[in-house]
């Protein structure tokens, strides 16, 4: 046992030390904030950043002429010209589309200098779907004003039934805390099991490997590696934890601190400039908007959500970098590891891939069920349904196979281990593996 403890202080040690480790502790969590921040501008001012596109339209109907709406990226202008003399000159023009309105308003076509983009495409349906929509509710008697008045937007106030009465489902909160648990799992399982490898082929290339094992056994060296490096990955995960909830802090203090600042200046500036009753409400229900959310965050139980991240970390990562030691104990250099590396890394991104398209949103179904309790993929499932609830047994049942799952493959992992780190420049293949599985001690 000390000799395990000295392998987890060296590996432990080594890598905390270094200055990547620490840099990037800190900057990680500023990186992701700076990413999905201009991420999200992007999609907000994604019409303002691209090129204007200019349409020419040409409808023989009639019906559409200046109907269309200008938007920050498609400008319209109208010609009356022939369809044959409007396409010569839309070719020797600087326009990027012209759009053609047959006489009966069907099979209208749209000719581009270059490859439309999808949401010029869709815009133009859009634009056109709605004028015929309006034609024909006008020709049947329908006022349309009445139909596109701005009426009060309906919201769903969302509560789950629990013992304790009526709480605030938080569903959104839920799928966002569940996504990111299992996007944080599933990322971390690949760079510190790589980190493994990585480990285990550098010993073995370098020859360390033989000076290390005429002191220690094989499985105390695998054991005290996979440890050593998986708690690097808990101090990084506790560290970010900690900026992030500092992060999340301070700005709840500062909104909610400056809410009724924010409604007196609010008032103020709407009188000065003397804004609609619209526009008051619409930057009230923006401060509603930022308290719901707060309240959201209170329906998620963290303490129980940060255990259960952290056993299902901590457990993946163990099964997994069995896996990868074995891997690295194999071969002489990285590039031998590709044959190995698919069936390693296939459950945990289909996984990820189902559990973010499916899981999310059917976290009680069947599938989701057998996803959360099958060790190679109950880190992933299992942390996307935590935030929506999930029954006492079935967290245990998952917990347990997990743990066994381990078990089982680091048993596995330490017979082709122990043969490994000492075969030197032979290909090893999978029947290669399974021989070194089935020799004895």
């Amino acid at each position: 046992m000390n000799k395990i403890l000295l392998i987890i202080q060296r590996e432990y040690l080594s890598r905390v030390k270094k200055k990547s480790f620490i840099v990037m502790t800190f900057l990680v969590p500023m990186l992701f904030i700076g990413m999905y921040a201009l991420i999200g501008y992007m999609l907000i001012k994604k019409d303002e950043l691209g090129d204007v596109k200019h349409v020419l339209v040409v409808d023989e109907s009639g019906r559409n002429n200046g109907k269309f709406k200008n938007t920050p990226a498609l400008d319209f202008a109208y010609s009356d010209a022939p369809l044959a003399k409007a396409r010569r000159d839309f070719e020797e023009s600087d326009n990027d589309f012209l759009l053609h309105i047959p006489k009966d308003g069907k099979n209208v076509l749209l000719l581009s200098q270059r490859k439309p983009g999808i949401n010029d495409i869709s815009t133009i349906e859009s634009q056109l779907n709605d004028i015929n929509r309006n034609d024909q509710l006008l020709a049947a008697g329908i006022d349309t004003a009445i139909l596109n008045a701005n009426t009060n937007h309906l919201r769903l106030d969302t509560k789950q039934l629990t013992e304790e009465g009526e709480e605030d489902a938080g569903s959104w909160i839920a799928y966002g805390v569940g996504f990111a648990s299992a996007f944080l799992i599933y990322l971390s399982l690949f760079i510190y099991g790589v980190q493994v490898m990585r480990g285990v082929i550098e010993e073995k290339t370098n020859r360390i490997i033989e000076v290390i094992i005429s002191s220690v056994k094989p499985f105390q060296l695998m054991i005290g590696k996979i440890i050593g490096v998986g708690l690097v990955g808990l101090t990084q995960f506790f560290l970010w934890i900690l900026l992030c909830v500092g992060i999340a802090a301070a700005a709840g203090s500062f909104l909610l601190g400056t809410k009724s600042s924010d409604k007196v200046i609010t008032e103020q500036t709407a009188s000065k400039l003397q804004q609609t009753e619209q526009a008051k409400q619409q930057v009230q229900q923006q401060l509603s908007d930022t308290e719901e959310i707060f309240q959201a965050l209170n329906s998620i139980p963290v303490t129980y959500t940060l255990s259960t991240f952290l056993f299902y970390f901590l457990f993946g990562f163990l099964l997994y970098s069995s896996i990868f030691a074995a891997v690295g104990s194999a071969v002489d250099s990285e590039t031998e590891t590709q044959q190995f590396m698919l069936p390693i890394t296939m459950p945990l991104i289909f996984t990820f891939i189902i559990s973010i398209n499916f899981v999310i949103n059917n976290p009680d179904s069947q599938l989701s069920f057998w996803l959360s309790v099958i060790p190679f993929t109950s880190p992933i499932a299992m942390m996307i349904r935590i935030p929506f609830g999930v029954p006492l047994w079935e967290l245990l049942l998952s917990m347990a196979l997990l743990v066994a799952g381990f078990l089982l493959i680091t048993w596995i992992a330490a017979r082709i281990y122990r043969v490994g780190i000492l075969m030197y420049g032979k290909k090893p293949s999978y029947k290669e593996l399974a021989k070194w599985f089935m020799y004895k001690e």
